[in-house]
């Protein structure tokens, strides 16, 4: 391989430093894997060393994998982008929205169009997280949902709770960063007739050879799982056994049915640099066409300036959105921590801290994985930031890489 440009060096200094527990990463040019590395342990307990083939839950860099299966269905004619979902989800068919965001739940108006299948892609449909909101809809949502990821909710229900709630605003107007992702997987499995995780196999996983890759973590390869690091009020590293909305690192609960095809995957280095490199030249699930489709920004310019992410504004700059990924729309002003490279580019990164780029103008795909979970009142004291620094550190290393 080729010399790794202080990649490995960079990233090792986090790690002495207390700041980042471990990390592995690779860089794939033209499918060859240039570089990879891993640096720092892999639990905090046992003190087992990181390794290339460690096991990590991705969180919402799954997003981009339930699009493409969607996408899949779509090119058979199951679904338009402009459909209604009510075909499909006939729960959604008489919409409430909130008057204001942060208003009292019972101070609606109606949606003045249906929810389309373009605005699950885009997170236009009025959904959120809870956690991104303050008002009597955060409590809500977490009260109908149950977990962020793993929820005791049944898909059904979960599809009639969320629908019972009203929006928190209507339909196609702008970016709110939350649950039209899950909606959208457990709308595949509809479809389908079968259980999310077996679409995701049968239609992404077992055709790009991702073998670590699903919803659980087999008893056979549960010694590689990576343990989920947090902070503890000094900022110090601190072993977690449940993440955000109760999500948990261990095996998922028995008879839980419900799975989150916005966030609730586990996968590998290997596995997702080969799901990474459909959007750098290697492209062989989907339609050239529809490829465009997804790999250019859907917002308007309008739509760039409000929409949210969590209360920050993601797109007004650098990057605006597609169908499930973020798309580089201008390289000097795109954040490193959401993904770089040239014109086009796409990545969409995960809540533990996971982050991958696919550059197709010079066919170079970046993963990075790690398990380093930030409370959104520890990134507002400053704790946590050595990740993201990380991330920039990889990016512009890896960027000199070449095969």
């Amino acid at each position: 391989m080729a010399h790794d440009h202080g990649i490995t060096q960079a990233l090792q200094k986090h790690v002495d430093a207390g700041s980042l527990a471990g990390v592995v990463t690779g860089v794939w040019r033209k499918g060859t894997l240039v570089h990879s590395a891993a640096v720092g342990i892999a639990d905090l307990e046992t003190q087992a060393p990181m390794q290339l083939d460690m096991v990590f839950r991705v969180a919402s860099m799954t997003k981009p994998i339930t699009a493409v299966a969607a996408l899949l269905l779509m090119e058979e004619g199951r679904f338009a982008l402009e459909d209604p979902i009510t075909r499909w989800a006939p729960e959604f068919s008489s919409m409430r929205v909130l008057r204001s965001p942060t208003g009292p739940l019972d101070e609606t108006q109606p949606a003045q169009r249906p929810i389309t299948f373009e605005d699950l892609f885009t997170h236009r449909a009025g959904f959120t997280y809870g956690p991104f909101h303050a008002g009597p809809i955060a409590k809500a949502l977490e009260d109908a949902l149950g977990g962020d990821i793993d929820s005791h909710v049944t898909p059904e229900n979960w599809i009639k709770a969320l629908a019972s709630l009203p929006l928190v605003q209507q339909p196609g107007v702008a970016l709110h960063y939350g649950h039209a992702t899950d909606l959208l997987g457990l709308l595949l499995a509809r479809m389908e007739d079968a259980p999310l995780g077996e679409v995701l196999q049968r239609r992404v996983f077992g055709p790009l050879g991702m073998v670590d890759t699903g919803f659980t973590v087999p008893s056979s390869k549960r010694g590689r799982r990576a343990g989920l690091v947090g902070f503890n009020s000094s900022g110090a590293l601190l072993a977690l056994k449940k993440g955000p909305g109760g999500s948990t690192v261990e095996e998922r609960p028995e008879g839980m049915t419900f799975v989150s095809g916005g966030q609730g995957l586990w996968s590998t280095l290997a596995d997702y640099g080969r799901f990474a490199q459909l959007f750098a030249g290697g492209n062989t699930l989907l339609r050239p066409e529809t490829l465009a489709l997804m790999t250019t920004n859907r917002l308007t310019p309008a739509q760039r300036a409000r929409s949210d992410v969590g209360g920050a504004r993601l797109f007004e700059k650098g990057h605006g959105f597609g169908l499930g990924v973020a798309v580089v729309t201008e390289p000097d002003k795109a954040m490193a921590a959401l993904c770089g490279g040239g014109v086009g580019s796409v990545g969409w990164p995960g809540g533990f801290g996971s982050w991958w780029q696919a550059d197709p103008n010079n066919q170079t795909v970046m993963v990075l994985l790690c398990h380093n979970l930030v409370e959104r009142e520890q990134f507002d004291q400053g704790i946590g930031f050595a990740v993201y620094e990380a991330i920039a550190q990889f990016q512009t290393r890896a960027s000199l890489l070449t095969t």
